[in-house]
């Protein structure tokens, strides 16, 4: 007989004394160690333990907040033409780049057998429908979403929380952050709401307001879980983790602190299963608003450049460059006629700080330059064989992105 059904069979009980014996055994200890003398504890450590108000830990409604909120956030919906798509993944540049069980939360609805298989092509003429959430954020009709809702869109509608359906059309997209900035063609005065000037801390409250699997204007709270999460989709990760449970169709909405601000713009969900596990990535409000207005102006997003390539500081050459910490970015190799090799860089400097912020490791070298935009100064602190230095250099713009290709 097999070890599983074995595991099934019910186990004849133990006898009677034995689970009094054990009883008496485990009362034997607690007696013993209710004995204990009281300041054993406080001769073992000179420091108090950690302590929290009991009043500020309380469970807040968030019922007045998304009254005045909810009327700003509104579902998403595409059209799609496309001759030949083999799979939803090819409509989302960076999906492929993704670790397991990370995936947008872009809802597919329409021809079916796109929906139930991957590797089928779509007939020439043929047309997707899509949907997301995103949210107003001027009285004029601007809306925020994500890049991945509205790619290869041909008809852009929006469905309001009163129930219009209104056309918009794409302003910008910004593929690198997965942004997108659309407007409402129909002029009129329409509620918006304010993104967050000051970053949530972890432990912070959030409420997620969207369109999950259709339902429009769901509401589901939860916290910030961690802050600048790399989630291997770009040189500009930099997400919020929330716990508020967030599900396909979130795609391009807010989440919102309790003032009622933006903190973040709901992208991706670590999911092994498909729905949510309660690992949720938001962009924070910072890169929205720097990415809001650049696609403002209606040219593509610019960002500072300095031409190096570099790699993370691991423990043995932290020790051999007797450094006190792994932290900072080792260049490994600086392009040609690239500002870094105008300003002198070299292969093996250790680029410590940008303007005086210090550099944690490649990924936040790459956040800090990517925020600053080509002809800005910028001031780096190096570590040049074992010597400070300061270099100086002017960023230059970043080459143009190569739309992603199978390989």
């Amino acid at each position: 007989m097999s070890q599983a059904i074995n595991n099934l069979i019910p186990k004849r009980p133990a006898p009677r004394r034995w689970l009094m014996g054990t009883a008496a055994g485990a009362l034997a200890v607690a007696g013993a160690l209710a004995f204990l003398p009281a300041y054993s504890q406080a001769e073992t450590t000179s420091t108090p333990p950690i302590t929290t108000d009991q009043r500020a830990v309380s469970s807040p409604s968030f019922a007045d907040m998304v009254e005045k909120v909810r009327p700003a956030v509104v579902s998403v919906k595409v059209t799609i033409a496309q001759a030949s798509m083999n799979d939803d993944e090819d409509a989302m540049p960076g999906m492929r780049d993704l670790p397991p069980g990370l995936e947008r939360f872009f809802r597919q609805f329409g021809d079916q057998q796109q929906q139930q298989g991957r590797g089928r092509q779509m007939r020439p003429g043929q047309v997707r429908m899509g949907q997301g959430s995103g949210f107003f954020i001027s009285s004029d009709g601007e809306i925020v979403t994500n890049n991945h809702v509205v790619q290869g869109a041909t008809d852009v509608e929006i469905v309001t929380d009163d129930g219009r359906t209104l056309a918009a059309k794409v302003v910008g997209t910004d593929p690198r952050t997965d942004l997108a900035l659309l407007k409402v063609k129909e002029k009129g005065v329409y509620p918006y709401v304010q993104l967050a000037t000051t970053p949530p801390r972890v432990g912070d409250w959030v409420v997620a307001v969207g369109n999950p699997f259709g339902l429009g204007g769901t509401v589901t709270a939860g916290i910030v879980s961690a802050r600048g999460r790399d989630i291997g989709s770009g040189p500009y990760d930099d997400y919020l983790q929330i716990d508020a449970p967030v599900n396909k169709g979130n795609s391009g909405g807010p989440s919102f602190t309790l003032d009622g601000k933006v903190a973040g713009v709901n992208t991706a969900i670590y999911s092994p299963s498909g729905g949510s596990v309660g690992i949720g990535f938001a962009i924070p409000a910072r890169t929205v608003e720097t990415v809001v207005a650049a696609l403002r102006s209606g040219k593509p997003v610019e960002r500072g450049f300095i031409g190096v390539s570099s790699q993370p500081v691991s423990s043995d050459v932290a020790n051999a460059m007797g450094l006190p910490d792994t932290k900072g970015a080792l260049v490994a190799a600086v392009n040609e006629d690239s500002p870094g090799a105008k300003a002198g860089l070299k292969k093996g400097d250790l680029i410590v700080a940008v303007n005086g912020d210090k550099v944690a490791d490649p990924r936040d070298l790459a956040r800090k330059i990517g925020e600053m935009k080509p002809g800005e100064k910028a001031t780096l602190q190096i570590l040049h064989r074992g010597k400070e230095e300061t270099v100086s250099l002017e960023l230059g713009k970043r080459p143009a992105e190569q739309a992603p290709q199978r390989g």
